[in-house]
């Protein structure tokens, strides 16, 4: 079995869930007692939020590379960073490690595609949303992603980070989200990622009437198949 390097806690609601996706998974598959082997580095959130108020690419690349290394030397075989945003400098951690980078937007990239699904609805947090990285990613595939208006973002941005951050679930934010939602349907988005790993907590398939990307799902199954591949 391959070890997973998780960077994670950020946030830690979301990482709990890619742990127990993880370990479920493997679980069931492998049956007995078997469990995941993880290396889990838990970075503070608070250091990841001062950066993206700040827009501070190089110093968050920095800090993050600095993570995946301890994880690295520590024995992963691979290593996922459990966190849509932290993606934004996925390249240049990429290049400064000795182990592979399994990405949250190419694997969910490729559940989109085998929708046969080529516009989709992008919902994260204001960097995930506004920076081009996602995008740009996601184009690499085929696929065309769409934001919310201004409005639209401002509302996602802040259940994110001011609810769902602290573990905080409102119907009201629920009923905001699928108007956000409806909007993106209206210009023609097939499909809706949840591009922030929280987000999923909130909103489920069942309240939207197109498909629904759960990346925190889709990043965990497929680290999970990876680390038990033969």
């Amino acid at each position: 079995m391959k070890v997973i390097g998780m960077i994670a806690g950020v946030t830690w609601v979301s990482s709990v869930e890619y742990y127990r996706i993880i370990n479920e998974y493997v679980s069931k598959k492998l049956g007995k007692h078997n469990s995941a082997k993880m290396i889990i580095n838990s970075l503070n959130c608070q250091e990841e939020t001062e950066f993206m108020e700040r827009h501070s690419w190089n110093e968050m690349a920095d800090w993050v590379t600095s993570a995946a290394k301890e994880v690295e030397k520590a024995g992963a075989d691979f290593l996922i960073m459990c966190s849509n945003t932290l993606h934004k400098v996925a390249t240049e951690v990429s290049s400064k490690i000795g182990i592979p980078l399994l990405s949250i937007i190419d694997v969910t990239a490729e559940e989109i595609r085998a929708k046969g699904i080529k516009k989709v609805g992008l919902l994260g947090t204001h960097v995930t949303m506004n920076e081009s990285y996602y995008k740009d990613r996601l184009a690499k595939h085929g696929i065309e992603a769409i934001i919310p208006d201004e409005k639209g973002k401002e509302t996602i941005n802040r259940i994110i980070m001011d609810e769902l951050t602290f573990k905080e679930f409102k119907e009201s934010s629920l009923r905001e989200s699928k108007g956000v939602i409806k909007k993106l349907i209206s210009k023609g988005a097939e499909g809706v990622i949840l591009g922030c790993t929280e987000l999923p907590l909130l909103i489920k398939q069942r309240d939207v009437e197109i498909p629904v990307f759960d990346t925190t799902l889709i990043h965990s199954l497929a680290a999970a198949r990876l680390a038990i591949q033969s």
